[in-house]
């Protein structure tokens, strides 16, 4: 690909210094650990909006849905769809349930409602995912700028890990918010943008693309069947519900957000704006890829050009110097801003659920003092992960660490909802359900999950007792099997004394008094 003008690497630094600035700008604050993880009531209800839709909103957002809807219809965006339909009834008590119940870490509700057990494996669970999830952002952002620029994947790698761990280690919550902000702008204008002038382009304009894409199956939700063994619409409604409980409910990266607002209210607020926004965004990069495939069987691409870098490829080929610098910075940006949460959450469950329990005791100078170091070393970590997958050439290595996640992360939404709905659910009950999780999700991942190139084989091939669904009921049927089996066994126990503000009926009393 063709190399930036001088203007456009200008437009990238000005965005990585205004990226810094905002960290160095609020260095002075961060005197106290509830400042640097919670900073709570300095920020206005839409700043935390947008700071919940930055949150939510990576770079793979930027490359993963235009490929999406490049090479298929819109079925991946159900899961997105489904976000505000569960969130718009479960909000109102899942806010103000955590601003009453814990302090920083989500997973202390865990603990309160079924024990230290429940929590560790919640919070061990976020962490995993959360290295796995920031290597993979890293590696993509790397790759992707090294496509348009031809500059050292590596290089890239160090100075947005650089800029990273800067920004969090001075500025703490504060800059990670106003961060937020700023990339919430760039990233409606960028996509914008990006569509105008792809629809502009295309021949004959929207009733063409909206022809084209129709006639190729480059619209709609289907397959419509109802069945789970394959990728079809019932399958991303279930996953989509599980997935709203998850992110907003059991996710540090959001939870955080509820506990830095002043108010329950300002938090309900912020939570709706950030729902509402994150909607429309993940829409539009989905339609971009679809104008893209349209605006491509007009002028063909270059033989083997994989789905990922087709849009790469449109920036670099069809916007004018100046816009292709401000979109290639709008990528770095929203990398740079949903790592900047993650890292942040990392050192706050770190600190909270791991140090603070083996070090008791220590000044709050101390704490403040090592949760840097937490924020150091899982930045750290994140770009040595990043460079990990570089060296390995290809994305296959990720399902190393996705293996491990997706048996030892089911079923914290199983656990969530019977610490939410069920005064019956005891801690030794839903132990056992953890337990099962674990054992079930094993078998259906180990069973399911073929390796190797030329010949891939299953890792564990047990004939007609294989798990046959698709992938994403992996998840869902976890969470299940935590309810099910979860509730049963706590039948077998003693019914627990419990706060009764840990229940969503306590939360229903005291509204309807």
């Amino acid at each position: 690909m063709d190399h930036l003008h001088f203007i456009d690497y200008f437009i990238i630094l000005v965005v990585l210094g205004v990226t810094l600035y905002l960290g160095f700008r609020f260095a002075n604050r961060q005197n106290t650990t509830e400042k640097f993880f919670l900073s709570k009531g300095n920020f206005p209800s839409w700043a935390l909006g947008l700071s919940l839709l930055s949150t939510l909103i990576s770079s793979v957002t930027f490359l993963g849905y235009p490929a999406q809807g490049y090479a298929s219809n819109w079925i991946l965006l159900v899961q997105g769809l489904m976000v505000p339909i569960v969130l718009l009834g479960t909000i109102w008590f899942i806010v103000p349930l955590f601003r009453k119940v814990i302090g920083l870490s989500t997973y202390e509700y865990f603990e309160k409602r079924f024990g230290s057990f429940a929590r560790y494996y919640s919070s061990s669970s976020f962490i995993i995912r959360q290295f796995a999830g920031m290597g993979t952002v890293l590696f993509l952002i790397a790759v992707a700028i090294h496509e348009i620029t031809s500059i050292s994947p590596f290089l890239i790698l160090a100075v947005v890990g650089f800029v990273l761990v800067m920004v969090n280690l001075k500025g703490g919550m504060q800059a990670v918010i106003w961060l937020d902000v700023f990339q919430g702008f760039m990233l409606f204008a960028s996509g914008i943008i990006c569509l105008v002038v792809i629809l502009l382009s295309i021949k004959g304009g929207i009733p063409e693309a909206i022809k084209v894409a129709t006639e190729n199956n480059r619209t709609g939700f289907g397959p419509y069947d109802f069945k789970f063994t394959e990728l079809t619409l019932v399958v991303m409604i279930i996953n989509g519900s599980f997935y709203a409980i998850q992110k907003y409910g059991t996710d540090q990266t959001v939870v955080q957000r509820y506990l830095t607002a002043k108010t329950d209210k300002s938090a309900e607020k912020a939570s709706l704006l950030g729902i509402s926004l994150t909607v429309p965004i993940w829409t539009i990069f989905m339609f971009i890829g679809t104008a893209l495939f349209v605006f491509y069987k007009q002028n063909p691409l270059p033989d083997g050009m994989k789905a990922e870098a087709v849009f790469p490829h449109f920036i670099m080929t069809q916007l004018p110097t100046g816009v292709i610098g401000f979109i290639v910075a709008a990528l770095i940006s929203a990398a740079i801003c949903s790592l900047s949460a993650d890292l942040n959450s990392l050192a706050a469950v770190g600190m909270e659920d791991y140090y603070k329990k083996f070090r008791p005791g220590k000044t709050d100078k101390q704490y403040l003092y090592t949760s840097k170091a937490f924020v150091v070393f899982s930045g750290l970590l994140s770009i040595a992960i990043g460079a990990f997958y570089l060296l390995a050439g290809n994305e296959g290595v990720l399902g190393v660490i996705f293996t491990i996640y997706a048996i030892f992360s089911g079923g914290i939404v199983g656990i969530f909802l019977l610490g939410l709905f069920s005064a019956r659910a005891n801690r030794q009950g839903v132990n056992i359900g953890i337990i099962t999780c674990i054992l079930f999700t094993a078998w259906a991942f180990l069973t399911s999950t073929p390796v190797g190139i030329k010949n891939p084989k299953l890792l564990l091939d047990l004939g007609n007792f294989n798990f046959t669904h698709h992938k994403l009921m992996l998840g869902v049927y976890s969470h299940l099997v935590v309810i099910v089996v979860g509730y049963i066994a706590s039948l077998f126990f003693p019914k627990p004394v419990l706060q009764p503000n840990l229940l969503y009926s306590s939360w229903k009393a005291n509204r309807h008094q």
